[in-house]
């Protein structure tokens, strides 16, 4: 809709139209991206192992794996088979895009701790 006013007021009452047209318009578009962001999944490391150990995630889709590093000593999340590899400094999270991954297991690990700190991801279903 746009009303035009013939007075000095008029200018700025239709820029004011626009933008709340503009803005109703990205109201409408907004619930559907949400729709498609990818699912998140937390992890935690805490006295140098992962909590939980092992995530069951859904295979064919991308997500986002947050990593919360809770000791006081920085982390390398690490997985050759993910393709991620992210230094977290001590009680920090980092933000970790995969996938789409194929089903089967992703192991990963804090590769300052190796002999601790392991994990994976358990891809299942399409």
């Amino acid at each position: 809709m746009r009303v035009v006013c013939n007075h000095v007021g008029g200018i700025s009452m239709q820029l004011h139209l626009l933008g709340v047209t503009a803005l109703a318009s990205l109201m409408a578009v907004a619930p559907s991206a949400q729709a498609d962001d990818p699912p998140t999944f937390r992890l935690t490391l805490k006295n140098h192992a992962f909590s939980p150990a092992e995530i069951d995630v859904p295979a064919g889709k991308r997500l986002v794996l947050v990593v919360h590093n809770a000791d006081d000593t920085p982390a390398e999340f690490e997985s050759r088979e993910l393709g991620a590899e992210k230094v977290i400094s001590a009680g920090r999270e980092a933000l970790i895009r995969v996938g789409p991954l194929a089903a089967g297991r992703y192991p990963f690990a804090d590769e300052f701790h190796q002999d601790q700190a392991r994990g994976a991801l358990i891809a299942a279903g399409e």
